[in-house]
């Protein structure tokens, strides 16, 4: 074999060695991604029984119910559906209603999200680039003053 010929098999070798790492790298994240959901998402594709999703959305304004200790019931909504989330623990200091947040944690059967997170980011304008998105699709997002327009009411 030629000189030429070692160096090509050599650099075809390294190729493969890559492609094969990267390759079992994704194979091991796959089982430990969570997907994003919005309300409207959850809504029309149910997850399946303890499959762990991410909801996203906004506070929905006047949701917020505080018990005795840490447990506290709020609605996300992406101004078109809302989803009731329970959580247990202690929320974000920057938790509030009209706040964009993402919950992580499973659907139970009667449709209320059970968190075992919830992350709000330090930005007061913070929503997540999916709801975004979602309301730029939906015609439902006001690029002047980057907020979603106003509507009455989301659906249950």
């Amino acid at each position: 074999m030629t000189r030429k010929g070692k160096r090509l098999l050599s650099i075809g070798g390294m190729f493969a060695v890559v492609a094969l790492a990267a390759g079992l790298v994704l194979t091991a994240m796959s089982d430990s991604v969570a997907y994003f959901n919005s309300p409207t998402d959850i809504m029309e594709n149910t997850p399946g029984p303890g499959q762990r999703i991410r909801l996203g959305g906004m506070v929905e304004t006047g949701s917020v119910v505080r018990d005795q200790g840490e447990t506290v019931t709020f609605r996300v909504t992406d101004t078109v559906q809302s989803v009731p989330v329970t959580y247990t623990g202690i929320l974000p200091n920057l938790f509030r209603e009209g706040q964009g947040v993402v919950a992580e944690g499973t659907l139970g059967p009667d449709r209320l999200f059970l968190a075992d997170t919830v992350l709000a980011k330090h930005d007061e304008n913070y929503m997540p680039k999916e709801v975004v998105d979602d309301l730029k699709a939906r015609g439902l997002w006001d690029d002047e003053s980057s907020r979603p327009m106003a509507t009455e009411g989301a659906g249950t």
